[in-house]
């Protein structure tokens, strides 16, 4: 029996070593990562409109890997506006993007969320997308993670005159590339309709034209009774189907 002992403590320590290996914590691996955000049928969302806001998260656990804004410009108009093929590459060392690295111990389910454009607040939209990650394999090949932000940015303003409520839209791509007339954007290409609210109720409407370049509709809406009534711009793209809202508030005495 004693022998038996000592034997099952000779066997025991022999696979200390082993197990404490696989105790270890495991070792954190730096991972870069770029995030591109396009917009729709356009150029890449940058300084030019604020940037677009950028989390990357562990999707499984919720946990904020990195975070930041993309700054940079709107990259080289042919070779976006031309690219064709599969998967074409679009970006250019100018073209706007964050640029972060994230400390991965583990195979990751990482989950980014886009938001923009910054500097349109009042038509910013937010998309998600998921894609799994390796410890210690950059995500920075071609043009990097890119992911396209929909619609259109969209900025009212109003005025009382005489003949009623004057409004004016300006309306471009999230990238804030110029509509003009028989441009890359061309405006005739889309139409922006001015709508006034109040407790939820639609009351009149109006169609805007377009009058100065780059992307500046106006119209004029008859004034309502006074009150606090809420103005809805809303732009469309007739070809892209690409559509983006604006709205304010508006007083009338």
């Amino acid at each position: 029996m004693p022998d038996n002992r000592r034997f099952t403590i000779r066997f025991g320590c022999a696979f200390l070593p082993a197990v404490l290996l696989f105790a270890a914590p495991a070792i954190a691996e730096p991972t870069p990562v770029t995030v591109r955000v396009i917009s729709q049928d356009a150029k890449f969302v940058g300084d030019s409109t604020g940037g677009a806001q950028v989390i990357l998260r562990d999707a499984e656990s919720g946990r904020i890997l990195a975070e930041g804004i993309t700054a940079g410009g709107t990259g080289n108009t042919d070779r976006i506006m031309q690219s064709t093929g599969r998967s074409p590459l679009r970006a250019t060392d100018d073209a706007a993007a964050f640029h972060a690295t994230l400390d991965l111990v583990r195979p990751t389910l990482v989950e980014l969320e886009v938001k923009g454009a910054l500097g349109r607040p009042g038509s910013a939209v937010k998309v998600t997308a998921q894609r799994w990650m390796m410890p210690g394999v950059p995500m920075t090949t071609g043009d990097g993670w890119s992911i396209e932000l929909p619609g259109l940015a969209v900025t009212p303003m109003a005025s009382l005159e005489p003949e009623g409520l004057r409004i004016t839209a300006k309306v471009e791509p999230m990238c804030g590339c110029p509509l003009i007339p028989g441009g890359l954007w061309d405006s005739a290409d889309y139409e922006v309709e001015a709508s006034l609210w109040q407790d939820g109720h639609q009351l009149r409407k109006a169609r805007l034209a377009f009058a100065t370049a780059p992307g500046g509709f106006t119209g004029t809406l008859p004034l309502p009774a006074s009150g606090r009534y809420t103005l809805v711009l809303f732009g469309r793209n007739t070809v892209t189907g690409s559509s983006g809202l604006g709205r304010i508030e508006v007083q009338v005495p």
